[in-house]
């Protein structure tokens, strides 16, 4: 009954809007792409999406796949919720790519709200950082095309290079993609000529929400990824503690020792966190923080640790602007 709601207000939607112009569509965050690029198709986890002419009206539902969105100079006109404090992703690499414009929000995580999102008479919806079900697909599809998250990857797993590609050939703006990914690979790579040091160090994230309870991220964590990609290498045995198709390993207080890594950097939420952190007994009895060489960083003000959560094409130099200098200024 629900898909069949869904369907028929679909419907509705798209019989409502067929008067729209095409400038009225753009100004609601159409493409703007070249209509030659037309028709594309993608593949995904779910099969493959064929979209035969350029989106005009875009909603996202990856936790993060507005910021390429907004990159190739579409405003999603709708998108899903991830960190309440910044409601549809409206952080500081990204205000300006907004401006007035605000999306209609849609979901929180992987939840979607089925209507809301008919009622948005979309065109077309991506979903790359997700973990978006083969039930909400087949719903989503009776609304609209929908390119689903990168296959052969597991859920919020797969490069921020493949998803931006996932997303610039789904617009249509393969070119510009590109250009999108090879400056930000040129900031890593500029980065990395800087400190040749980063290459010899082992690195960790970590982060901890209650007490007695810590996580490590995995080599196909966005985290990690930033870090590996800065020059630092990843320890493998973070990954063998992961559960099966998890991008982060579960730790208790006795089994802190595996942080024990040249540099270890702490995402964490409040300096309150952060006290928890070094009062733990066996955590004072780690070299890396015994030396100094743990650093403490906060999801927001300023929002470096979102930004590399993010590791968005968009959130991407604004995290390496932000964590350079602190990651430079440990010896």
């Amino acid at each position: 009954m629900a898909v069949a709601a869904v369907a028929a207000l679909a419907l509705t939607a798209c019989g409502g809007g067929s008067e729209k112009s095409d400038s009225d569509a753009k100004s609601a965050g159409g493409a703007g792409a070249n209509s030659a690029a037309f028709p594309v198709t993608v593949k995904h986890k779910y099969g493959s999406t064929t979209i035969d002419e350029q989106p005009k009206k875009v909603v996202t539902l990856g936790l993060s796949d507005q910021d390429a969105v907004l990159a190739l100079g579409v405003k999603p006109v709708g998108a899903v919720d991830w960190f309440k404090e910044k409601p549809y992703g409206k952080w500081p690499w990204a205000k300006e790519k907004w401006g007035s414009t605000k999306p209609q929000i849609v979901g929180e995580r992987d939840e979607y709200n089925m209507e809301k999102i008919a009622a948005l008479q979309p065109d077309l919806i991506i979903a790359q950082y997700s973990g978006m079900k083969k039930e909400q697909y087949d719903t989503l599809s009776k609304i609209a095309k929908v390119v689903a998250q990168p296959k052969g990857h597991a859920d919020y797993a797969a490069p921020w290079q493949t998803m931006t590609r996932q997303i610039g050939k789904s617009l249509g703006k393969t070119k510009e993609t590109e250009k999108l990914i090879s400056d930000v690979d040129a900031r890593f790579k500029e980065v990395r000529s800087k400190h040749p040091e980063f290459a010899k160090k082992t690195l960790t994230v970590a982060d901890s929400f209650e007490a007695g309870k810590y996580s490590a991220f995995t080599r196909t964590d966005p985290k990690a990824i930033f870090f590996n990609e800065l020059g630092f290498k990843l320890k493998p045995e973070i990954d063998k503690l992961a559960k099966p198709g998890w991008n982060v390993a579960e730790l208790s207080a006795e089994k802190l020792n595996v942080l024990d890594t040249d540099r270890l950097v702490w995402v964490t939420s409040s300096t309150e966190a952060n006290d928890r952190i070094k009062g733990e007994p066996l955590y004072k009895k780690l070299k890396v923080h015994q030396d100094k060489r743990d650093l403490f960083v906060p999801y927001q003000d300023p929002d470096i640790g979102a930004a590399f959560s993010f590791n968005t094409v968009l959130s991407i130099p604004y995290a390496i602007d932000e964590i350079e200098p602190l990651l430079a200024d440990i010896k």
